[in-house]
């Protein structure tokens, strides 16, 4: 395989954390976990899981109704936890490809940097002991 795209078995194994990429394909995991729509492939790569395991609840016999109140609520709360650990996940990902974790925040640090500009600007650089939470890794 090149080293621009992963194969289908090796993306399927990688994005769900079964397998890490050879080294030679290290740009290409950058721009998949940091990059742009991160969150939303992330987003979709999770709600198939869910699915798989809640269908079978719809082969019993009842009515639409109670299918409903059986898998609705469970995949609604497996969609919002993904959400809440996308960041960390796509995080430990990283690492475990042997980048930088705080890459994830490459795109949000862009967007912001007009804002920090113009902080600095009116009130001046901030100061040493800010520097630490300047991190979003809940970690360190």
């Amino acid at each position: 395989m090149a080293a621009g795209r992963p194969n289908f078995l090796q993306y399927l194994a990688y994005s769900y954390g079964l397998r890490r990429l050879p080294d030679s394909m290290q740009s290409w995991v950058a721009r998949d976990l940091a990059g742009k729509g991160a969150v939303r492939r992330f987003m979709f790569l999770m709600a198939i899981p869910p699915l798989l395991v809640l269908a079978p609840f719809w082969l019993l016999p009842a009515s639409l109704y109670v299918h409903i109140e059986m898998t609705v609520p469970i995949y609604i709360w497996a969609l919002l936890i993904s959400l809440a650990l996308n960041k960390v996940w796509r995080r430990h990902r990283l690492a475990q490809h042997g980048l930088d974790p705080n890459v994830v925040d490459a795109i949000r640090r862009e967007k912001d940097a007009k804002m920090h500009e113009e902080y600095v600007r009116r009130y001046g650089p901030r100061p040493e002991e800010a520097k630490r939470y300047s991190n979003s890794n809940p970690f360190f």
